[in-house]
Order: structure tokens, then sequence, then C-alpha cells
């Protein structure tokens, strides 16, 4: 049983989990007196949207492990489960159930809330990261913009299935302002997870190289790409820092959360992606990186005490 934990990465679910919950009940539910706002989901359709989610993204671990058996060899030897702990073909099973309840929790939520359209977005999902595992991972960047982008689309579904399909005449400019915020919360997501994608394929460039990928450490060389990701960690750093002075700068709870627990470790891994040469220095950029992630999410806990615009 542990290393079905490990093969579906327990630890990011638990993170998809925890986003989706604060997103729901520390920062949707809590102000919906104070600023009109309405809701779709119960909480049984909540519960089926983050089984939908963790249950598809869980898939996506296991096909994606599947097909890295042998850069991963190279790569993280030790970490290997498929053939070794569990059998390609149980994984393989897996991943088909995984996928199905995925599905079908998608397509009764998407009834439930009387917008059957939006089950679609499973079903996109579920291939997108069947076509990664398979093929895409292997075009420069495309990959990691892809899952990047399906990271932000797992804080984007809440608001999706929440504030979307009871958005009226009465209530239009709280809903989507609300919708907004979750919008500026995925964003942040894409841009982290982007940066740490590219910092795990400078990592893994042995094993991918012998896998015939064509990821940017392998096309510019580990050295230049690095240069070019310390470039880029720039960019979240000047985005967050405009944001908090153009929305939180009444806000001293916020600017003090930001700066410590965001801006700080931001910086931090800049200054580590500067001189990172071995295995190790990127893996623990990696896991920084994980960890603004997480207090990012954190702060989701704040909206309670702060007063929006």
């Amino acid at each position: 049983m542990i290393y079905f934990f490990k093969l579906i990465r327990w630890k990011n679910l638990l993170l998809i989990i925890l986003t989706q919950l604060l997103i729901k009940y520390a920062f949707l539910e809590p102000l919906k007196v104070d600023y009109g706002l309405d809701t779709a989901l119960t909480h049984l359709g909540f519960i089926l949207l983050v089984l939908a989610t963790i249950s598809i993204a869980a898939a996506g671990y296991i096909i994606n492990d599947i097909e890295d058996v042998e850069a991963d060899t190279i790569n993280k030897p030790k970490a290997v489960i498929i053939g070794k702990h569990i059998s390609e073909k149980t994984a393989t099973n897996l991943f088909i159930i995984l996928n199905v309840i995925g599905v079908f929790s998608g397509f009764l939520i998407s009834r439930a809330i009387d917008k059957p359209a939006f089950f679609i977005l499973f079903i996109i999902t579920s291939g997108l990261l069947y076509l990664y595992s398979t093929y895409l991972k292997r075009i420069t960047l495309v990959g990691n913009i892809l899952i990047a982008g399906l990271v932000s689309l797992s804080i984007l579904l809440v608001g999706i299935f929440d504030l979307i399909p009871v958005i009226g005449d009465g209530n239009k400019s709280s809903q989507l302002f609300f919708l907004g915020l979750i919008k500026d919360y995925a964003v942040f997501a894409f841009m982290i997870n982007l940066l740490r994608e590219l910092v795990k394929d400078i990592e893994d460039t042995d094993g991918d190289y012998k896998m015939g990928m064509q990821s940017l450490p392998i096309l510019l060389g580990r050295n230049r790409a690095t240069k070019l990701v310390f470039v880029l960690s720039l960019i979240p750093l000047l985005i967050i820092l405009f944001y908090l002075s153009n929305n939180l700068y009444k806000q001293p709870l916020a600017i003090g959360y930001v700066l410590a627990f965001i801006i700080a470790p931001l910086i931090y891994s800049t200054i580590k992606l500067f001189s990172a040469e071995h295995k190790k220095d990127y893996k623990h950029i990696s896991n920084v990186l994980k960890l603004v992630m997480l207090t990012g999410v954190l702060s989701l806990l704040l909206f309670q005490f702060i007063l929006l615009k």
C-alpha cells in the first residue's frame, strides 16, 4: 500500500485537496454574506469535485511513471516503483480505474450544477495528461507549460463550478470579482510550477537525454538553461511585488505574510539558481518552490481578516 501512495504522489494530491478546501471553506463560504456571493456547490458536490480532480491527477502520475521507467532508473533509481514494487499491468489497471472514477465524478458534478458542458473539462484533462506522458513532454517547453497549466486549472475549477453557475444580474460584480481573485492564485500557481518544472528538467538531464527528450537543458546545455531559468525566476518576483503594491498596500498583515513566506523564499531560490551546479542543488530549489506553493495556498486563510476592495 505504501508504494501505491508513493506512485500517486500523495503529498502533491494533499496539496491539491488543501488548495480546493481553502478556496471553498476559508475564502468563498466565510465571505458570502458580507460580499453578496452565491455558490453552487453543496458539500457533496464539492467532495465530488475534489474526487474528480485528485483521481485524474493520480492517474496522470501513474501513466507518467509507466512511461518514465527507463529515465527514472538513471535519474532517481531508488524511487522507481513500476516493475519493482508494482507491476506495469497493475499500474495500467490503476490508471484506467482512477480515470473512470475521475471522469464519472466530473460527469455527476456537472449534472448536479446544471452545467453538463463543464464535463468536457475532465475529459480534456485526462486526455492531456496521457498525451503529456506519451508524447508532449518530449517537446521543448510544451510539456512544462501544459503541466503548469493543469495545476492552475485545479485551482480554477472551484471558481468555475462554484461561482459561474449562479451568476445573475444581482450578484454579477461580486461573483466576477471573487472569480478574478481565484484566477490570480491560478496565475501564481502557473508561474511557480513552470519554474519548478524547468528546474526538475535540469535536475533530470541525464535520464531525459537517454530517452530522447528535447528539454531546455538538453537543447541549451545545463549551464545556459540554469541562467535562463534564473532570469525567468525574476518574473514572478516582480509580478508579486507589483500586485502587492497595487492591491494590498493598505493591508499590513497581508504584506508581512507575502514578504516573509512568499517573496523571501523566492529570492532565496533565485539566488540558489544563480550558483546551482549539482543535482542536489536543483533538488533543493525544487523543494523550496514546492514550499512556496504551500505558503501561497495558505495565504487564503488571510482573507477573513483583511478588507477587500
